[in-house]
Order: C-alpha cells, then sequence, then structure tokens
C-alpha cells in the first residue's frame, strides 16, 4: 500500500515503523510498496522509488528489520506510465501544478487515463528499452537491499497494464495490436528482471486479471498471459483486477477477485495469490485450503490491523509465532517468536 510520504523517493522512518509493524504481527512476507523504477514513473513525487544507488541503504534498514522478525521480505517495482505526476490522494488527488513539479507522464499510447489526467506522451522504442533497463537495474540494487522476493507491479491501470490493454494501447508497432504484441513489453521487463534475479529467489508479478470494462483486457487473456509469464519465469501470479479505466464497473464484494486467483491457478499451471476484500480468517484460511490460491495477500486490512496474522491463528486454533515482547499479550498455546537473523532464502 503506498504511503505516499517520501521526498526524492527515500524512504523514512514512517516506512521502518510502518512495515515493521506488520513484520511483527505474525505474517509469512512482508511487501513494501510499488516503488518507481524511474523517477518519471512515479504516481506522486512522494512516492518510494528505487530508481538509485542512493536508495538501497534506507531500503536496506527496512528489509533487515524484517527479517529480524523472522519474516520474509519483498518489494514491488513499478512504473505508474498515465497515471503518474498526480498529488498523493490525501492531499486534494488531482494532477501536479507546474509550479508543483509537473512532469509528462508516458504511455503506450497518447491517451489520458480520464477527466484532470494529464495527456501521456507515447514511448518510442527507446523509451520502451530504456524503461526495461531501468526495471533491470531496480532488480539488481532489489538484491543488494536484501529482499527476498520481487513482485512487477503489472496490474491498476499503470504502464504494463497499459500495454496489455486494448483500450490503452492503440499502436500499430511490434508494441500494439495483437496479444502477443501487446504482451511483449510485459515480457520483456520480465525477462529482463529474471536474468539478474538470483534463480533460487522468487519473482512474482501482480496483474490486473479483468479490466471490468467493455473491449479492455479479460480473464481468458490473463489465462494466457499467465502461461507465458511461467514460462519466463514467474513463480507466482498475484490476481488483482481493475484500475486501467476510471469507468469501470467492478461488482466488489468480499472475495469478489478470488475466482481469478483460481481459474489462473488451475488453466495457466501457475501458483497465484488471492487479493481484494479478504477480511475473515475463516474466509482466508478456506481459499488456501479449497485449492483457490496458493496465498492470500492483504492489504488494507493489514493497515487496520497490523497483527492480523496473530488473531487470525486465534481465531482457527492455530499456534502462532508472537514477538517474545508480546509474549504476555498472547493467549495460551501460542509460541513466543525468537528473534531471527534473515530466514535461509529459497523458493518454497
Amino acid at each position: 500500500m503506498c504511503q505516499y510520504s517520501c521526498e526524492d523517493g527515500f524512504a523514512t522512518d514512517w516506512h521502518l515503523v510502518h512495515l515493521g509493524a506488520r513484520a511483527q504481527g505474525g505474517p509469512a512476507l512482508v511487501t513494501m510498496e510499488a516503488s518507481a523504477v524511474l523517477p518519471d514513473g512515479r504516481i506522486s513525487a512522494a512516492d518510494l522509488g528505487i530508481w538509485k544507488d542512493a536508495h538501497i541503504p534506507a531500503l536496506k534498514r527496512i528489509a533487515d528489520f524484517i527479517h529480524s522478525q523472522g519474516v520474509r521480505a519483498g518489494i514491488q517495482l513499478a512504473h505508474a506510465g498515465r497515471k503518474a505526476s498526480r498529488t498523493a490522494p490525501f492531499a486534494g488527488e488531482r494532477a501536479l501544478r507546474v509550479d508543483e513539479g509537473a512532469w509528462q507522464p508516458v504511455a503506450p499510447s497518447a491517451i489520458a487515463f480520464g477527466p484532470g489526467y494529464a495527456e501521456p506522451r507515447e514511448l518510442h522504442r527507446d523509451g520502451i528499452a530504456a524503461i526495461v533497463e531501468a526495471f533491470r537495474q531496480a532488480a539488481l540494487r532489489a538484491h543488494r537491499a536484501g529482499f527476498d522476493f520481487v513482485e512487477i507491479h503489472g496490474a491498476h491501470g499503470y504502464l504494463i497494464n497499459e500495454f496489455l490493454s486494448p483500450l490503452a494501447n492503440r499502436r500499430t508497432d511490434e508494441y500494439g495490436g495483437s496479444f502477443r504484441n501487446r504482451a511483449r513489453f510485459p515480457l520483456e521487463v520480465v525477462d529482463a528482471v529474471r536474468a539478474v534475479w538470483p534463480e533460487h529467489l522468487p519473482l512474482l508479478m501482480r496483474i490486473s486479471a479483468t479490466d471490468w470494462a467493455e473491449g479492455g483486457f479479460t480473464i481468458d487473456d490473463s489465462v494466457k498471459l499467465a502461461m507465458l509469464l511461467r514460462e519466463h519465469g514467474v513463480d507466482l501470479v498475484d490476481c488483482s483486477s481493475g484500475g486501467l479505466v476510471p469507468y469501470a464497473q467492478i461488482p466488489v464484494a468480499p472475495g469478489y477477485q478470488v475466482p481469478f486467483a483460481a481459474r489462473i491457478r488451475r488453466e495457466a499451471g501457475v501458483a497465484t495469490a488471492a487479493v481484494g476484500m479478504i477480511t475473515d480468517p475463516h474466509q482466508a484460511a478456506g481459499i488456501v485450503a479449497n485449492g483457490e490460491a496458493d496465498m492470500v495477500f492483504l492489504a488494507r486490512e493489514m493497515l487496520r490491523d497490523p497483527y492480523w496474522p496473530l488473531r487470525a491463528a486465534a481465531a482457527l486454533g492455530e499456534p502462532a509465532s508472537w514477538p517474545k515482547q508480546y509474549l504476555r499479550a498472547a493467549p495460551p498455546g501460542s509460541a513466543a517468536r525468537v528473534v531471527v537473523s534473515r530466514p535461509e532464502s529459497g523458493k518454497s
């Protein structure tokens, strides 16, 4: 969940405390927010960044603390595409003005996201190649910072999603038109990251399984995409949806995106994560137990309650690993967490 709390892309004490609290709460994984691979790939000027080596020490400090709690640490690599150059949501959620440091967003085609958004500049081939290289460099920095996994953000109307969807991609060259052409840039990014990301560490990709709009990217397309992602070395597909157009009609309800994870897992033969309005421990456990997804990711619910995993364990009658400093508050049967160094890395 983006915190919109950076200057020049640098993580701060806010991020350390925010993510550290979640790591203390008993999860298996903690993932840092979407981190821009280039300055013009930020949603806002307050976004987290990973576009230069100077960002590494602050990121490493956070990854090290997450590891100290016996939890694996990951980071999203992102480019906002045509949804860039905005104020933070809690600062009015509007386009930046020139006097505020506005920049022109880039996109597969010169089509604005919607009213009040800047018209993006259509990327040329050299610009596409530069962004692919930026993702590669960002993956190298993520490894140097000590992260156990990276997730390429290809969802929610940001740049990779824009290339995939015919609603945002009107190109007539090798990056537009057919499904395979629209998938070219996302696969180039995956290949560039996988080439430098250690083979024994997981690579995830977040997708919007459907645009929820006529003529857009569909779940059928996502199944085909997931097959290609698996072939190109992606270990898990994080199945979200929407965000590509402002007029999408999304039937929001508890677990409404779980069927996407289930179908992609079943038909594409790749591990999936389910997301979206998963708030109840029994609901979450059932998703995994029923084979609908391999993992459940929580975002807003973990903002509401950093210790949700500990509460879930109690509700499910399972043992939990509590920080030893908090053991006096643990229910009977909970196990104190021994503060350990970084867990042994590897796919599982």
